[in-house]
């Protein structure tokens, strides 16, 4: 009888051939991986920086949220008259022009979109009405394109054909147009109950958001300020589509939650106001959904959210102790799966 000869499968292999193999799997698999984190590495970063805006935000807040006794500021406006038009009134210097900005892009459409126009605009005559002497202006697409074509030329491809959603069109040309005038810049549901005048004394000023940030749907800045020079200087570093969904893109990429992540990454904070309310009344000056602060009433038109908008939100009203705990345990749990998998795999060969 001749020689026979065992079938070369792993199980026949000498252990110290098994561990040559296994050392030189693991060595490929690691040198795999560090070319994809390098090559990948920017987007790591920026999306690092986004999910670590709940743990950052709250970094020294007591320095940039207004009060009572650090500002001198009556967040309650009962002590300011209701067309009060400057900070001079109070002796302080108005550091924001004195120009209102509202944005309306996208003409035609149905007649219930024509009617929502014409109700915006009685909006935001409330607010041309308390802001008489006060510069105007309304961006519409064509004055839109022609700013950011001739003012931003960089960034016109991305803002014209780049971005997938109308509102991050919108958002970003908030920045744009807040950094190169400066003054207020206003959402066209957002209807005036007294003027913006004392507020005019700070460099930057928006209001919190609900449960972390600030809200872009109100802001006000100095001409070029810093902070909105950054806002805008990151625009194209941020415009990915996050997770695929529509919600997280456009929040992530020029939304509250890109402008709260910029905020929160600023070395210093301290003139980059937030309008937060009372500690009887933290939300005072909140503008989510339908509700009345002591400057707004917010219609709270919300109309781009999506499908996916309640599952982030759900996530995003999360404490912050519990993410990290979820990702771990998720983590956890998918290692545990592809180990029995492997194991399987191996004894199906064996």
């Amino acid at each position: 009888m001749g020689n026979t000869h065992p079938p070369r499968t792993s199980a026949w292999l000498g252990p110290r051939r098994r561990h040559r193999l296994r050392g030189a799997f693991i060595l490929v698999l690691i040198t795999i991986t560090l070319l994809g984190l390098y090559a990948t590495r920017d987007a790591l970063y920026d999306a690092y920086t986004l999910a670590a805006l709940p743990f950052r935000w709250g970094h020294h807040a007591n320095r940039f949220y207004i009060s009572q006794e650090r500002d001198g500021f009556d967040l309650t406006f009962g002590n300011y008259s209701s067309d009060q038009l400057s900070a001079e009134d109070q002796g302080y210097q108005d550091k924001v022009p004195a120009v209102l900005h509202h944005i309306s892009l996208g003409g035609g459409g149905s007649s219930g979109l024509a009617k929502t126009r014409d109700r915006w605009m009685e909006v935001r005559q409330s607010c041309l009405d308390i802001h008489r002497g006060w510069e105007a202006r309304m961006w519409t697409d064509e004055a839109a394109d022609a700013f950011v074509e001739a003012e931003y030329p960089e960034l016109w491809d991305m803002w014209k054909y780049g971005y997938r959603f109308p509102i991050q069109r919108i958002d970003a040309l908030r920045y744009m147009v807040l950094y190169r005038y400066g003054g207020a810049i206003l959402d066209m549901d957002l209807q005036c109950k007294r003027g913006l005048g004392p507020l005019r004394r700070f460099e930057f000023v928006a209001p919190a958001a609900h449960p972390t940030g600030l809200s872009i749907g109100f802001m006000m800045a100095s001409k070029g300020n810093k902070f909105v020079g950054d806002l805008v200087a990151n625009l194209k570093r941020y415009n990915r589509g996050w997770l695929g969904l529509p919600y997280p893109t456009v929040m992530f990429s020029t939304g509250c939650h890109y402008a709260s992540t910029i905020h929160a990454f600023q070395r210093n904070r301290t003139e980059l106001k937030i309008l937060s309310g009372t500690r009887e009344n933290p939300r005072m000056h909140s503008l989510n959904g339908p509700v009345s602060t002591p400057i707004f009433n917010h219609l709270g038109s919300s109309s781009w959210h999506s499908y996916d908008a309640a599952l982030i939100v759900s996530i995003g009203k999360l404490q912050a102790w519990r993410l990290p705990l979820m990702l771990i345990g998720g983590s956890l749990v998918s290692f545990i799966l592809v180990r029995r998998i492997r194991r399987r795999r191996l004894l199906r060969k064996l």
